[in-house]
């Protein structure tokens, strides 16, 4: 057990890793760190056990994000550790999954400016719903992108059918979106994917969202790092 001499107020907490004694009193609020030790008159008092806490906090929202890290807390804090270790799963399974979208994008780019397979792969169309499941989007989604003209999915009768191209053109309309793009970038980067004249800026975009992978995965590691840190020192 680690020793819990130490005693920090709010703004000393707060100091340690850059951020204001409000801020870590929202935190306690919102149950991601543990609650204070009161003194008699009423002042908040935190020890080692919250630097802690805060310290893994703030190094899993670098990494998994505001919500996800909050709820890893609540679990930690809460006494679920298996429930804290599934949302862990769950966003390492996003990152591997946005990993292979990348390469798959960047294999369809090549493909299309070499012109077309010999033996094309058979292509199966499928209906909305079975597409915005499998990237994790509403339909309502895939029909703005097709407004913004991103996506032009056949029709069969009157539902929606996406193609192999729709389905690639809707996986690359998902990564860029996830990278911060706007809808009329993205329109363009699809265009430029259409032509397969100039795959440059497609290029570009991928190798943009590689690199913001591998800082996302060092981040995620950093923070189950200070997380690890955190159960041994309550253990």
């Amino acid at each position: 057990m680690k020793s819990q001499n130490a005693r920090y107020r709010p703004v000393d907490l707060g100091r340690s890793v850059g951020l204001s004694a409000q801020a870590v009193r929202n935190y306690e609020q919102a149950g991601t760190i543990p609650p204070a030790v009161r003194t008699a008159s009423g002042y908040r008092v935190y020890t080692d056990d919250h630097l802690g806490a805060l310290t893994a906090y703030v190094a899993l929202v670098a990494g998994y994000g505001h919500r996800a890290a909050g709820e890893i807390m609540k679990a930690v804090l809460g006494g679920d550790l298996p429930t804290a270790l599934a949302v862990l799963d769950t966003a390492h399974v996003q990152l591997h999954r946005d990993r292979e979208t990348v390469e798959r994008v960047a294999s369809a780019v090549v493909l299309l400016a070499s012109g077309p397979p010999a033996t094309p792969a058979p292509d199966v169309p499928v209906p909305i719903g079975v597409l915005a499941h499998r990237l994790g989007v509403t339909p309502a989604t895939l029909r703005t992108w097709e407004r913004a003209g991103i996506l032009a999915p056949a029709r069969s009768r009157t539902a929606r059918a996406y193609h192999a191209d729709d389905v690639r053109d809707a996986e690359l309309a998902h990564l860029l979106r996830r990278g911060g793009y706007p809808l009329h970038h993205i329109a363009a980067v699809i265009g430029q994917v259409h032509a397969a004249g100039g795959p440059g800026p497609l290029a570009a975009s991928i190798d943009q969202w590689r690199g913001r992978i591998t800082a996302r995965g060092r981040a995620m590691l950093a923070g189950s790092a200070r997380l690890a840190d955190y159960l041994a020192s309550v253990s």
